[in-house]
């Protein structure tokens, strides 16, 4: 499966092979973003493309293979296409020939039940036009704008526009703060940032980078030192720091260096509240005191990357359940989107990482069907705070209650 590395809107088009969804990407962008051909079927396989769309902005384009597929591989292509669901924030559905039959009401089917917003293009209207009844018929039934449009022509590129800003989920633009509603003006924020193998040369990693400009917008100050500065650098801090934020990795250290009336937490816990399913991860945690010999761990990581000999997802973490359970468990590492081996039950817990890489409505699909089958949710900060005792610390920031206790 293609991988979800761009945290811009998601827009997917579907349609029949030969219906001209490149060609309304080309219209889209007013240039020949995507390759367009007479044969159908030149589109085999789900492309992504970075565009712009006038008055939209910057977007993430998927142009998937004809629903229409024939064939076992085509039957394979159709199920790539489908997949695309997962990954984007809303729809263009392309019609032509004023042809609207079971495919086109099998993708609004999984349109909804993905709950994909949408809209409907009646494509090459220059060729033929689009039937009023046939655009009235879909109005009435589903409730959404319907197009007659020509990507050769495209007179009314703008009404195709206004239709896409329109349906676009307010959601995509409206980002929760990361720690901006937990600081006033001035307040100091201290980020604790190891510089290990795992830093890349001469950068910070991204989560730190998203913490940082995000305190900078609410009007605080940020003040940055590793791990090893933290026990001196703190004690002659004036003004304390309203909230320290850590890398998970040394968070035993941090906790120990920081003291008990500041509030600190990590980076990927601020991260999991922003566009994590947290509060399933508040609920899934603790299950890791009741994991049992030969549980099967399946840890997801949102982005494929150089695995070091210490990598936190797939050595440091598999080490610290081990040690803290007792139990033989097995683990299973995805990276990226690629599909899940074997079935969801399969596994008695998943553990996904900080997300930084993915949009939110990726990473809920990507959990949900865990979550639907009752299979606990975590990530790693959360599982690092908790084998280390830290758990009910590291949350409190973001969950006033006190202790979570859900065994």
């Amino acid at each position: 499966m293609t991988k979800g590395r761009d945290l811009k809107p998601h827009i997917g088009i579907f349609g029949r092979r030969n219906n001209g969804k490149s060609s309304l990407i080309n219209a889209l962008t007013g240039q020949e973003t995507a390759i367009v051909s007479d044969v159908p079927g030149t589109t085999t396989d789900p492309v992504r493309k970075s565009i712009e769309i006038a008055g939209i902005g910057p977007v993430v384009v998927i142009d998937t293979a004809g629903i229409d597929d024939t064939g076992e591989l085509g039957q394979k292509r159709i199920l790539r296409s489908r997949d695309m669901l997962k990954l984007i924030d809303l729809a263009i559905l392309v019609v032509a020939e004023n042809l609207f039959d079971e495919p086109e009401k099998g993708l609004i089917a999984d349109f909804r039940k993905q709950d994909v917003p949408f809209i409907v293009v009646h494509n090459k209207s220059d060729i033929q036009p689009a039937e009023p009844d046939l655009l009235n018929v879909i109005r009435e039934r589903y409730s959404v704008p319907v197009i007659g449009f020509s990507a050769k022509y495209p007179s009314n590129l703008e009404e195709l526009i206004r239709a896409l800003q329109e349906s676009m989920p307010e959601t995509v633009y409206r980002k929760q703060p990361l720690v901006g509603d937990l600081i006033s003006q001035g307040d100091v924020v201290l980020l604790i940032t190891p510089i290990d193998i795992e830093a890349p040369e001469g950068r910070m990693i991204l989560p730190q980078v998203q913490v940082i400009r995000d305190v900078l917008d609410h009007d605080g100050v940020v003040v940055i030192c590793k791990e090893r500065e933290v026990d001196a650098f703190i004690k002659k801090m004036d003004p304390k720091p309203a909230l320290v934020i850590t890398d998970s990795q040394v968070f035993p250290k941090a906790d120990a260096a920081v003291p008990k009336n500041i509030p600190l937490t990590s980076f990927s816990i601020v991260l999991a509240r922003q566009k994590g399913d947290f509060d399933n991860y508040l609920w899934g945690t603790p299950f890791i005191s009741k994991l049992k010999n030969g549980d099967s761990i399946l840890i997801l990581e949102s982005c494929s990357h150089h695995v070091s000999c210490d990598d936190i997802g797939r050595i440091k973490i598999p080490r610290w359940l081990s040690s803290f359970t007792g139990k033989k468990l097995e683990f299973t590492t995805v990276a990226g989107l690629d599909r899940i081996p074997g079935e969801m039950t399969d596994y008695a817990m998943v553990i996904q990482c900080g997300s930084c890489m993915i949009t939110r409505k990726q990473l809920i699909n990507r959990l949900k069907p865990a979550v639907d089958a009752g299979i606990p949710v975590t990530n790693y900060g959360m599982v690092i705070a908790y084998v280390h005792g830290i758990f009910n610390r590291a949350i409190e920031p973001f969950h006033a209650g006190g202790e979570v206790d859900y065994l």
